[in-house]
C-alpha cells in the first residue's frame, strides 16, 4: 500500500523527491505519515479536500480488502 500512495502523491507534486512517507503497523491498524515539500501540500489536499479524500478513499479499500484499518496523516 505504501508503493501505491507514493505512486499516487508523487505524481500530484511539483517536487516529488522531498516526498518521505513513514509507515507505522500495528496489529490491526496501518498508519501513514506522509510529508511533501513546501508549496505541494495544497496539490496533495486538493480544492476543497477532493483530492486527499479521494486518495484516503482508495486506501481505505485497499485496507478494507485486507482487513486492516488505515490512518493516512499529511503533512508540510
Amino acid at each position: 500500500m505504501k508503493e501505491l500512495i507514493e505512486l499516487i502523491v508523487k505524481n500530484l507534486v511539483d517536487k516529488p523527491e522531498e516526498v518521505v512517507l513513514t509507515e507505522v503497523v500495528g496489529q490491526s491498524i496501518t498508519v501513514f505519515e506522509l510529508r511533501v515539500g513546501q508549496g505541494d501540500l495544497g496539490k496533495v489536499i486538493g480544492k476543497h479536500g477532493h483530492t486527499a479524500r479521494a486518495i484516503r478513499t482508495i486506501i481505505n479499500a485497499v485496507g478494507a480488502k485486507h482487513k486492516r484499518g488505515v490512518i493516512l496523516e499529511i503533512l508540510e
